[in-house]
């Protein structure tokens, strides 16, 4: 009888609603509507506004320059499941590209060694990450905004600002750059790669004991901590594990730039962090799923790419780009207004 009841009040309260309010009540148990929308409007304006967008050529050059911010955007979405924010995704990421290059440059050493190393080196600064904001307390903007400088510092003083092609590259840092052809589409192992991240995160995320406590960090750590959750051991591992993402990123760069150089994607922290809270991933914590960050990153790469076609000049589209996160921040606070 008490259950009859419940359900007529929740039915009674759900019809008191406006259709804004079941709009935010949607998009609140469903993050990841918006960005497919968003998805969705800016292909059928840039369809209109140049045809040549849609075309297979297009669409699979557009998958291949996604395929790097995406995955970098799969760190940055574990991070800010837990209230956190990391600035330094891009210097990790090229430091480990540049140090991998370097030591398997001209046959130095071998590919796979190479490899080997430069994942340890970006999972150990991602670590140090997570160490500085768990056991010395400091915010996580502050501790990555430092670490932004000094594994930018070090990339750059290690490799001397030189880049290094891939002719002086063996084959395996250079293979997620081969690709191969379904239908007029040209896709490259790159894109199927980050495919795999996100299945391998996804999976992590919404079907085990550790996704369920990186939610609960976020959404309140200290209820997380009385509950019993490990909440400094899950902080460590969210940095940590990301910090093996940005590695898979690097190695990714390299295939898709056909070199390594220490100046490579400049802005891929904002690009991350627009991709995950344009997904629908509170900044706040504790809210937002994978299938979001990526829809994301798609967004800002269809955006990038687009505005490109259309002959709009760089600065524009980096106006575009810090519109996008105003919007999708206050977008965001809305939504997590919602009231039963």
């Amino acid at each position: 009888m008490s259950n009859t009841v419940t359900s007529a009040a929740a039915e009674f309260a759900r019809r008191q609603h406006s259709p804004v309010q079941r709009v935010q009540h949607q998009l609140h148990a469903r993050p990841w509507l918006s960005p497919l929308f968003l998805l969705f409007v800016a292909f059928v304006v840039f369809f209109i506004a140049t045809p040549t967008f849609l075309t297979a050529n297009s669409m699979g050059i557009l998958l291949q320059q996604t395929a790097v911010v995406a995955t970098l955007a799969v760190g940055q979405t574990l991070v800010i499941l837990t209230a956190g924010i990391d600035l330094s995704v891009g210097a990790i990421m090229v430091l480990t590209m540049m140090v991998m290059a370097s030591l398997a440059r001209d046959g130095g050493m071998p590919g796979l060694l190479a490899l080997l190393i430069g994942f340890v080196l970006a999972l150990a600064a991602g670590a140090l990450n997570g160490f500085l904001v768990t056991r010395i307390n400091l915010p996580p903007f502050i501790v990555t905004l430092g670490t932004l400088s000094v594994y930018t510092a070090i990339a750059l003083l290690y490799s001397g600002g030189e880049s290094i092609q891939a002719s002086h590259l063996p084959g395996l840092l250079n293979v997620l750059g081969d690709g191969f052809a379904i239908g007029g589409f040209r896709l490259t192992w790159g894109i199927v790669v980050m495919v795999i991240i996100y299945a391998v995160v996804g999976f992590a995320l919404s079907q085990t004991a550790w996704g369920r406590y990186v939610y609960a960090v976020g959404d309140d750590p200290e209820a997380a901590r009385l509950s019993g959750v490990p909440s400094k051991r899950i902080l460590l591992a969210v940095y940590t594990v990301a910090g093996l993402i940005y590695a898979v990123a690097a190695w990714e760069l390299i295939g898709r730039a056909g070199a390594a150089t220490p100046n490579a994607v400049p802005d891929a922290n904002l690009q991350s962090i627009t991709a995950v809270v344009i997904g629908g991933t509170s900044l706040f914590g504790g809210r937002g799923v994978l299938i979001g960050t990526l829809l994301g990153a798609l967004i800002v790469q269809t955006l990038q790419f687009g505005l490109s076609q259309m002959g709009v000049d760089q600065q524009w589209r980096v106006l575009a780009t810090g519109i996008l996160i105003v919007v999708a921040v206050a977008a965001d606070q809305w939504i997590r207004k919602v009231k039963a």
